[in-house]
């Protein structure tokens, strides 16, 4: 897969783990993020992993910022983003299976480096099941305009 992944200050450090990791895996992933500490501004970042995701040739993204939230509320104001914050293997799963989530986010002030890498493991390996959960996806994009 072919990975975009996007962070703000809050989140250097577990980006760079979370590439690493990816790359583990056997992905590609592009950074879109920062890499300094120094205060930036989120939606940006949330915005620019959203088109890439939309608009590009990325199959997925991940987000991270202080609790993923800021990030992820931005990138879901691109049309077609279905961005989900995670803050655990659970829910990214699901988000993947039941809702196509094209975008993970979790927060590098909420969860560690450890459930972070799972967190994305989970999200990569899980499948989207279609059928009624289709359905759904669609009435999402029609609230969209």
């Amino acid at each position: 897969m072919k990975i975009v992944i996007g962070n703000d200050h809050a989140a250097v450090e577990l980006k760079n783990e979370i590439m690493a990791y990816v790359k583990e895996l056997g992905h590609e992933v592009v950074n879109f993020g920062v890499d300094t500490n120094a205060s930036c501004n989120y939606p940006q970042i949330g915005a620019r992993v959203g088109h890439a995701v939309v608009e590009e040739d990325y199959d997925c993204g991940i987000l991270i910022c202080g609790t993923g939230v800021g990030i992820s509320i931005a990138a879901n104001k691109i049309k077609g983003v279905r961005a989900a914050v995670c803050s655990d293997v659970t829910t990214a799963r699901l988000v993947k299976q039941h809702n196509n989530a094209n975008i993970i986010a979790f927060g590098a002030r909420i969860v560690g480096s450890e459930l972070a890498k799972d967190i994305v493991k989970a999200y990569l390996e899980a499948e989207f099941m279609g059928g009624r959960h289709q359905t759904r996806i669609d009435m999402i994009h029609e609230l969209e305009g």
